[in-house]
């Protein structure tokens, strides 16, 4: 998940980049309204995060740009401005949520999760295909060359999560907070358990592999390479 963060104080800038990135997420910070609203309309982001008290554009101005615009990514307004007027100003004008500063990081994070999981980008795909791996989401429905597999409501998150990014390498902390929501403990070992019955379903009986470990940064699903 890519996020936004237009914040103009550089050392909560730089706190909020780096536990976002900590949690799994990519991020792009910006200090500035005016830098914030061109990056929110020329970038697809999953999130944007928005101080209202910025030099240049506001983080009003930013959300009304962003809106012109067509734009309905989901936006949260970090602020110091706590008055019952200023949250009205900012929920009329399109935002999703408004949280006071000074926060815990715990909240933010359980908020923006709260706000990605609430789909504002629902995905016009209702069935993922790999090769002979087929997912219907709709349905909740898995099958490769044409053999129907069972998987629990775990198995079946990770595994849509592996294909809508298919390709990419996905860390265990991005697994982690999208698919169990929470952060990921490296004492644990829930994530290797997870893709290692993964693999056993749609992979052991199967050929080519399609689940593959990319060492020492996370798991990935994609065709091999011929």
């Amino acid at each position: 998940m890519k996020l936004l963060v237009a914040e103009d104080e550089p050392k909560t800038g730089t706190y909020l980049q780096q536990g976002l990135t900590e949690a799994g997420f990519t991020v792009d910070r910006v200090m500035n309204g005016t830098d914030a609203a061109q990056h929110a309309v020329s970038e697809n982001y999953d999130l944007l995060i928005l101080d209202v008290m910025m030099p240049g554009l506001d983080g009003w101005q930013v959300l009304q740009k962003v809106r012109a615009a067509g734009n309905e990514v989901p936006v949260l307004f970090l602020t110091a401005r706590d008055g019952v007027q200023d949250r009205v100003k900012g929920l009329e004008l399109g935002a999703d949520d408004y949280l006071i500063k000074p926060f815990a990081f715990s909240e933010l994070l359980a908020r923006i999760r709260t706000l990605l999981r609430r789909g504002n980008h629902p995905s016009n795909q209702t069935i993922l295909k790999l090769l002979d791996l087929e997912v219907d989401l709709l349905k909740r429905r898995v099958t490769r060359s044409g053999k129907r597999i069972d998987l629990t409501a775990k198995e079946f998150a990770l595994l849509e999560l592996l294909l809508r990014r298919r390709g990419e390498v996905l860390s265990k902390s991005l697994i982690a907070s999208q698919v169990w929501d929470m952060n990921f403990d490296s004492d644990t070992n829930v994530i290797e358990v997870a893709v290692r019955r993964l693999r056993a379903k749609i992979d052991d009986e199967f050929e080519p592999k399609l689940i593959q470990t990319a060492r020492g940064m996370g798991y990935l699903i994609d065709a091999p390479d011929a």
